[in-house]
């Protein structure tokens, strides 16, 4: 909720609503700005974004690399219109060849299919998007004529919004992206190009709040990007500056002022859906959740004791790593080898800009499902300094309670396989002798692992180990593990 000093500060703005009675229509409002970084939007005059910053949340995140997908704006807008991340909806490059949308489709498709009483509506100023990724399923499909270009986007929007009454919108502007192709993300030019889109949504956001119904609607605004951009300009690679985006939120219970860690790209097609009411299907196999409903999650509490380097020199300053284990878990290194680099002696606990940067281009850009803070066994990276002995850490998880019959445990696995490597998941029950339940011995792409348990009769406690054993090899990262019966 927006506190009083916001809400004054809004006035009738478009964000004004969120502070009065329940019973209103919720809207969506989507805004992509193709290209933008948000640390630039900081530094350009921006006034309206940074006021939604601050009167909402704000997300950074990253996104994958090769050999996933590059850097580039089919795989990047394909991800934040299905909610999926490439491995599923096949998008590798700016011609959609291969997709599969008729799997996962844009969510605006999404509302039709689920609520097709509403209208839908989306305004591009890079056609592909309303003539390949959003279906002909849409209410109102706009492709701005080229002349025209983010000027007819944001004209056509406000008109749409002004004459019309969608309830889902999604508007695409591109000016940001050609600024950083011709000038670079370094540049006055990209300032420039920020101070303009942000004029624009402005207008579009004072469109919504200038709606005759306003005051019974609902509106959750939400403001994305598809890539980053280099300092030189231009983008498709790995490096970090490339691999940026970020989700700006106001309304749907977004606290004023906050800074999230665990939100990624796919979670603003989820966070829409929740917010007009409509129910994930799990069938849809979505890979976004609403922001809406944060998950709770161990490893994640880890994040203000994180520290910088002591012998990585990729990640610079930046904050990312400890060995200390949330509480209730612990990792056993008592048959760990010695020497090594210190950062990944043992299971660590860390980021993606630190995991990434440490060791870019071996696909550890790929470890897309993992979010915020996660537990990491590199062999690959500890072995970079002399070693003695193997790569053998085991990550003990709390013990916890089982009421008999059934249980599931469910986490997030990355894991690439070289020689000798093994990882090994087992459950112990009250204290007893680990029996093994799965092992990894080949490459298991990022996904969510849901692993069946027959509990013991009697049986009132699980402790789960995950053990990785190997040299110079490769690498297995967990996150949000959890188990549940009864």
């Amino acid at each position: 909720m927006l506190g009083a000093a916001a809400l004054a500060a809004a006035g009738a703005g478009p964000l004004a609503s969120v502070a009065r009675g329940a019973a209103r229509r919720p809207k969506v409002l989507a805004l992509g700005i193709d290209g933008a970084l948000l640390s630039r939007i900081e530094d350009a005059r921006a006034p309206r974004l940074q006021r939604l910053m601050a009167e909402g949340l704000t997300a950074r995140s990253s996104i994958y690399a090769e050999p996933l997908a590059p850097t580039l704006s089919g795989p990047g807008w394909a991800t934040v219109l299905t909610g999926v991340w490439p491995d599923k909806h096949r998008v590798r490059d700016n011609e959609f060849t291969g997709n599969a949308f008729d799997r996962y489709p844009d969510f605006l498709t999404r509302v039709e299919q689920a609520r097709p009483e509403l209208k839908t509506l989306a305004v591009c100023s890079w056609n592909p998007l309303t003539d390949t990724v959003i279906s002909p399923a849409v209410d109102t499909r706009v492709s701005t004529p080229e002349a025209e270009y983010d000027e007819g986007t944001t004209r056509r929007a406000v008109a749409e919004l002004t004459e019309g009454d969608p309830d889902a919108v999604f508007v695409h502007l591109d000016n940001v992206d050609h600024a950083g192709h011709g000038s670079g993300a370094a540049s006055q030019e990209y300032l420039d190009a920020i101070a303009g889109v942000d004029a624009q949504v402005g207008r579009i956001l004072d469109a919504v709040a200038a709606r005759p119904g306003h005051g019974e609607e609902d509106w959750l605004i939400l403001v994305t990007a598809d890539h980053g951009h280099t300092d030189p300009g231009g983008h498709g690679g790995s490096s970090w500056a490339e691999r940026q985006t970020f989700l700006l939120a106001v309304g749907g219970g977004a606290e004023a002022g906050s800074v999230r860690h665990d939100i990624r790209m796919p979670d603003l097609a989820a966070g829409a859906l929740a917010h007009l009411g409509i129910a994930l299907d799990p069938a849809w196999d979505l890979d976004g959740r609403p922001f809406q409903e944060p998950a709770a999650d161990d490893f994640e509490s880890l994040r203000e004791k994180l520290g910088t380097a002591v012998d990585e020199s990729g990640p610079g300053e930046a904050l990312g790593f400890t060995h200390t284990p949330p509480k209730g878990w612990s990792v056993d290194n008592s048959a760990m080898g010695g020497g090594g680099i210190t950062e990944w002696r043992g299971w660590t606990f860390t980021t993606d800009e630190f995991w990434t940067r440490a060791a870019p281009d071996q696909q550890r850009e790929s470890n897309l499902r993992s979010r915020g803070v996660f537990a990491v066994a590199d062999g690959d990276e500890w072995s970079d300094a002399g070693t003695a002995g193997t790569f053998d850490s085991t990550l003990v998880s709390p013990a916890y309670p089982v009421t008999g019959g059934a249980a599931t445990l469910t986490y997030t696995t990355f894991y690439r396989q070289e020689g000798e490597q093994r990882g090994e998941v087992s459950v112990s029950w009250d204290g007893g002798a680990p029996q093994v339940l799965t092992t990894y011995t080949e490459d298991v792409p990022s996904r969510v692992e849901h692993l069946g348990l027959d509990v013991p009769s009697g049986a009132r406690e699980a402790t789960v180990r995950f053990r990785y054993r190997g040299g110079d090899n490769w690498f297995w990262a967990l996150d949000g593990v959890r188990l549940t019966s009864g």
